[in-house]
């Protein structure tokens, strides 16, 4: 039968050395793959936050375009409410007028004359200044539902730049973040490796000496043989 190898103090010593060496590297690649994992996960982030702000922002102009636009068809109804009121009161001078012209030409008076002249004249000054008032007031509708609707879309774009610069913002945090944890993780790694690189030349000896049975020199510092 092959007889074991017997290990002096020495080589388990080695042994030992050997096996932190390889711990401390195995966990200074963790600490560093961490760290690039960590700064994935913050480069997500921001790349999330940037998209979710671009469709936050372009659904606020779209709803405030539409808004816009209800709000100009509003006054653009109301401006034709007001021009339909001043019709309205243009056919019922004309009709007033033909009525007392009807009955002045009945009474075998002149219609364009006299009392009957002076009733047209003030039904048409008076019709003629409630169409001017309800003109103006048609205007003043088109123009303030312009100047609402031109303040939606003002506003809207104000608040879309906002949330933009804000997501921006964030994602720069989150990319200085990401690279912060990086360098850290990578510091960690290096230092890791090295307290193990250390604990390793410190602990590690290649001295010969000699074991009782087969040895597994030169590797753990051994020269086989048998003892005296």
């Amino acid at each position: 039968l092959m007889e074991l190898p017997v290990l002096t103090t020495q080589q388990q010593g080695n042994l030992l050395s050997i096996a932190g060496l390889i711990s401390g590297a195995g966990q200074s690649f963790a600490q560093r793959a961490a760290g690039i994992q960590q700064q994935t996960a913050y480069q997500l982030n921001a790349i999330n936050t940037l998209a979710i702000a671009n469709v936050r922002a372009d659904q606020e102009q779209r709803y405030a375009a539409i808004q816009a636009d209800r709000t100009l068809k509003r006054a653009e109804l109301e401006s034709l409410n007001y021009k339909m009121a001043g019709n309205s009161l243009l056919r019922n001078m004309e009709r007033t007028n033909a009525t007392a012209r009807a009955r002045a030409a009945a009474s075998g008076v002149a219609y364009f004359e006299g009392s009957a002249a002076g009733v047209q004249d003030y039904n048409i000054r008076a019709t003629m200044r409630d169409v001017g008032i309800l003109d103006f007031n048609a205007l003043v509708a088109r123009v303030m539902g312009f100047e609402d609707a031109s303040s939606m879309l003002a506003n809207a774009d104000v608040q879309a730049q906002l949330t933009r610069y804000g997501a921006r913002a964030q994602a720069l945090q989150y990319g200085v973040a990401g690279e912060s944890a990086r360098r850290t993780s990578g510091l960690l790694a290096d230092a890791t490796l090295t307290r193990a690189t250390m604990d390793f030349a410190r602990t590690f000896s290649s001295t010969p000496t000699k074991s009782f049975g087969p040895s597994l020199d030169p590797f753990f510092g051994g020269t086989g043989g048998s003892g005296d």
